[in-house]
């Protein structure tokens, strides 16, 4: 059975699940919703970068998307700095029956101990009121410390802790509000950026160590945060523009999922804008970068993961996972009964033959 999909939101990830969508043998695009006039009355094909046209233009009106009654949205839209209006947009969605696979609000991947109730509530009630069903995923939050560690989670006899690492140069990254608004990149260092304010790394990663601990059969005590910060030590020009000396060029977090004074799943990020800042911090396999899980048990496991493509560098091969792993999710989702789906919810997911 082919499905009906709309898409809302033509960004970094969007224009990629776009063209997923519009190769997918098994889907059929119903619609385009973009945030932009510009935007608006363009083909999808030609906002995917796709050489034939569609057929289907974009809009800028939600009501008109929705009226095309589709059997699922894949839903792409920038979330990090308009969270309560994202999750109105999804609880509208969901309400007029209508699944969401979704590469963000993030915390939604596994929402349960992380969202306050005025968050969570909404779409809860929304898939319950429209018998429609959410679900959450992507790289990071998403199968690089969900599917793969819980993978290897299977074959051990103990596991004792469970870290994922994403280890990154994001000096391509070309999301400017992403970048400097949001991580604070090129900023001076006694300024604190939104991701750095209190709790709000145990709000965004915190889903991550605790699915990870409800995977392996533990319930947390408590979840912890830390960071640091490195500057520039000279000036240099990113895809977003101008890194002054002494400003932040580099960043190190991590969440931890803690029982007792144990530290038992983990999530650490480490992203640089030059390969030589920092040499002391862990290092990547791949001279872009990688991601990695570390398994503490019997047997323990070191996998690192790099992503590559044909069309571009490691961020644009992730960007690329991140759309594909929702995409491909759609006919699961649809077939799953309504509510909040997480990664220990959802058969494996697997693409269609190239053709």
């Amino acid at each position: 059975m082919t499905l009906r999909v709309a898409l809302f939101g033509t960004g970094n990830v969007g224009r990629h699940a776009l063209a997923g969508i519009i190769a997918h043998p098994g889907l059929d695009l119903a619609g385009v919703r973009v945030s932009s006039d510009a935007k608006a009355g363009v083909d999808a094909a030609t906002l995917a970068g796709l050489p034939d046209l569609s057929g289907v233009a974009a809009t800028t009106d939600t009501a008109a998307l929705l009226a095309a009654r589709p059997d699922c949205v894949v839903y792409c839209a920038m979330t990090d700095n308009r969270l309560f209006e994202a999750v109105q947009e999804l609880a509208a969605i969901l309400r007029a029956g209508i699944d969401v696979v979704a590469c963000a609000p993030v915390f939604f991947q596994y929402p349960y101990g992380v969202l306050p109730d005025d968050l969570l509530r909404p779409i809860e009630e929304a898939a319950a009121a429209g018998g429609a069903t959410l679900w959450v995923n992507g790289i990071d939050p998403g199968f690089a410390n969900d599917l793969l560690p819980l993978a290897l989670t299977g074959t051990c006899l103990a596991v004792e802790q469970v870290r994922c690492l994403e280890i990154v140069d994001y000096a391509s990254y070309d999301n400017r509000a992403v970048m400097v608004d949001i991580m604070g990149f090129g900023r001076p260092l006694d300024e604190t950026p939104m991701l750095l304010q209190p709790g709000v790394l145990s709000l965004a990663w915190g889903s991550v160590v605790r699915q990870l601990a409800a995977g392996i059969g533990i319930e947390l005590d408590a979840v912890t945060e830390s960071y640091e910060r490195a500057p520039a030590p000279e000036a240099f020009d990113i895809a977003t523009g101008h890194i002054a000396a002494g400003s932040a060029a580099a960043l190190r977090f991590e969440v931890r999922g803690m029982v007792g004074e144990r530290v038992v799943t983990v999530l650490e990020h480490v992203t640089r804008l030059r390969p030589d800042l920092c040499p002391e911090w862990p290092q990547p396999t791949h001279p872009e970068g990688c991601y990695q899980v570390r398994i503490t048990g019997e047997p323990s496991y070191a996998l690192d993961l790099v992503a590559s493509s044909r069309h571009g560098d490691h961020n644009y091969a992730t960007l690329v996972g991140t759309a594909m792993r929702i995409v491909n999710a759609v006919p699961a989702v649809v077939a799953a009964d309504p509510g909040i789906l997480t990664a220990l919810d959802i058969p494996l997911i697997t693409a269609p033959a190239a053709r």
